[in-house]
């Protein structure tokens, strides 16, 4: 007997063939009003650092949900998919770091086995010994393609390797690969936390990340308030007409005593243009930081569990293929939700992805990225918490300076 599993909330998943021939039926007319000429920039990949590097933590984004990260001198793929095409949609910018220009990988994670996060051919062209790190019911159908380094975990279960912490924590979705297995393996996220990762931050900074969720707690009643009343006047609104409301959103005096304003250039504008994209100084946070890969989800109260339980640097949250929220509310996040779960996770930083890369849905890269950053702007939250990545671009964490013996920053 197949073991079926289920969501951390009681929540109604709309996965059904009815229903999604619903939703195909709808977006053949939706499509042919979609603009999709913006494309996410796309930077020239550090290949020599990527392969030489073993000591400083780094990020690259490849595309979707595609990353390469390296920590504590491990390389670490999430999600592998270098496909051209998603069914019969071909992608819509070329992967960050061409599959053949990967290191050789020691760690990939798997957040579910859903078409756009779990490629065959993509884990099986990816050099390196390739310790597969997966959901739980996952591992039989890997080995049966020949994987036999395969480590499957539930919900809340960690393995450490090469001093690098990985535990796999819930999200809220479901999984199918063909008619007949539906949810019967688990989905989820994954936190990485590198040696030394201190378990404790600053007081000032757990006064900061307990007031976030105390904040995220008062507008999340709300918020589902509004979602029952219906679109927003937001929603409502033409393309040109949205643009405008950001660019004044953007212009809003932040609450507090050095009346700082946030700039509508950081990171939206400066984000339309490659060079600029991928020129931008990012910051330096942690030798050992804490990374959040959220996977997929819908949102869901999980997010503050896994808030509580870790003290997160970086969270990389999806931020599109929810429209239409009728159909893809339950399983994907949309960016007025991933900002939600961002505050409920209390990461310090946010990077968004899951967007760009394939027509998944009815929503537009560009439209998600207007959306974040209205939210943004409306929750006067600092844009430098934003870090919106080029395909290809490796976004060194490190810190400049650590105070040698301190194990501070």
């Amino acid at each position: 007997m197949i073991r079926r599993f289920a969501n951390q909330d009681s929540v109604e998943q709309h996965n059904s063939f009815k229903q999604f021939k619903r939703w195909r039926q709808e977006r053949i007319r939706k499509l042919k009003l979609k603009d999709y000429s913006y494309q996410v920039p796309c930077a020239e990949p550090d290949v020599h650092f990527l392969h030489s590097n073993r000591e400083q933590p780094s990020l690259t984004w490849v595309g979707h949900s595609t990353f390469l990260i390296q920590l504590a001198g491990l390389n670490i793929v999430t999600d592998p998919v270098w496909s051209e095409q998603m069914a019969f949609q071909k992608r819509l910018a070329p992967p960050g770091i061409p599959i053949d220009d990967v290191p050789p990988v020691d760690i990939v994670l798997i957040s579910h086995s859903h078409y756009d996060h779990l490629n065959m051919n993509s884990l099986r062209r990816l050099a390196g010994k390739k310790q597969l790190l997966v959901p739980a019911g996952l591992s039989a159908k890997l080995k049966l393609r020949g994987f036999t380094r395969v480590q499957e975990l539930h919900w809340w279960e960690s393995t450490v390797i090469g001093g690098v912490k990985f535990t796999f924590v819930p999200s809220q979705h479901w999984t199918r690969r063909n008619p007949w297995d539906t949810n019967s393996s688990h989905w989820g996220g994954w936190v990485m936390e590198a040696p030394f990762a201190s378990k404790k931050r600053e007081h000032g900074d757990s006064i900061i990340n307990r007031q976030r969720r105390e904040d995220a707690e008062r507008q999340s009643e709300a918020k589902r308030r509004s979602w029952e009343e219906g679109p927003s006047e937001f929603d409502r609104q033409s393309d040109t007409e949205q643009q405008s409301q950001i660019e004044q959103q953007c212009q809003v005096e932040s609450l507090g005593g050095d009346e700082q304003r946030f700039e509508a250039t950081a990171p939206l504008q400066n984000y339309n243009n490659s060079e600029a994209a991928s020129h931008q100084e990012r910051p330096r946070i942690s030798h050992s930081p804490t990374i959040y890969f959220a996977g997929d989800s819908g949102y869901f109260q999980g997010f503050k569990d896994i808030g509580r339980r870790f003290q997160i640097d970086v969270a990389l949250m999806p931020i599109g293929a929810y429209e239409p929220e009728w159909f893809m509310g339950p399983q994907h996040v949309t960016p007025e939700e991933a900002i939600q779960a961002y505050e409920d996770c209390g990461a310090r930083l946010f990077v968004p992805m899951h967007y760009g890369a394939f027509k998944l849905a009815d929503d537009t890269p560009r439209e998600a990225l207007d959306r974040l950053e209205a939210e943004r702007c409306r929750r006067e939250l600092d844009a430098s918490r934003f870090i919106l990545l080029p395909h290809g671009e490796t976004w060194r964490i490190a810190a400049r300076e650590v105070q040698a013996g301190s194990g501070n920053e």
